[in-house]
């Protein structure tokens, strides 16, 4: 496994480089187009994306002209937006099956593999705990400190739990989208503030 990381390590480094991705995205966009017309799976999911496109330009409309240059700039955008947010959808799902077939081979030991998952997430777990370590005191002890900081000794994980922690994520991205609003409508003619206030009118309507 050590030498598949290695090997596998340059298309992960290209991989994970953005330009990289939109141009897998743009290339996702134009297979769709091209073979809209020969299948129908491909056709059900292109028409789906265009009017996903189509629906949000229209309510873009409702609130800031669209002119005829920012109608294909922006259908382009959307497009592109959806279908990576699609995709990051798609692979955190599969990152999720794989990682639970990992555990699964590891806890049956199937194909006598589970000293060789153990040997990588060892390492990985080393590498995350050494920080940790490097600013440990000399007066506590390794076991007090890990207790207090990496694994408590009840057995429970030093983070929050799952809800509290997408609550405060939600809560910091809010707090975010109110701050750059408040600015563009402060210092730029985009009022955001105004578009939102119409939103929520028409919403409450």
């Amino acid at each position: 496994m050590g030498l598949f990381r290695l090997l596998s390590a340059p298309i992960r480094h290209v991989a994970n480089s953005r330009l990289f991705q939109l141009a897998v995205i743009v290339a996702i966009i134009l297979v769709l187009d091209h073979y809209s017309y020969d299948y129908a799976v491909v056709r059900s999911l292109a028409d789906g994306l265009k009017s996903l496109v189509t629906a949000t330009v229209q309510l873009c409309s409702q609130y800031f002209r669209v002119g005829i240059l920012t109608d294909p700039v922006l259908q382009v955008g959307l497009m592109i937006i959806y279908v990576y947010i699609i995709c990051l959808m798609i692979f955190y799902v599969l990152q999720i099956t794989i990682r639970a077939i990992i555990d699964l081979v590891g806890s049956s030991n199937f194909l006598w593999l589970r000293s060789t998952i153990a040997r990588e997430r060892g390492i990985s777990a080393y590498r995350a705990w050494l920080p940790l370590e490097r600013i440990r005191p000399p007066a506590i002890a390794q076991e007090d400190w890990e207790g207090m900081y990496a694994w408590p000794a009840d057995n429970k994980p030093p983070y929050p739990a799952l809800p509290r922690r997408i609550l405060s994520a939600a809560t910091s991205y809010l707090i975010v989208i109110v701050a750059v609003a408040v600015l563009l409508q402060i210092f730029t003619p985009f009022r955001v503030l105004t578009w939102l206030g119409s939103l929520i009118r028409i919403g409450s309507s």
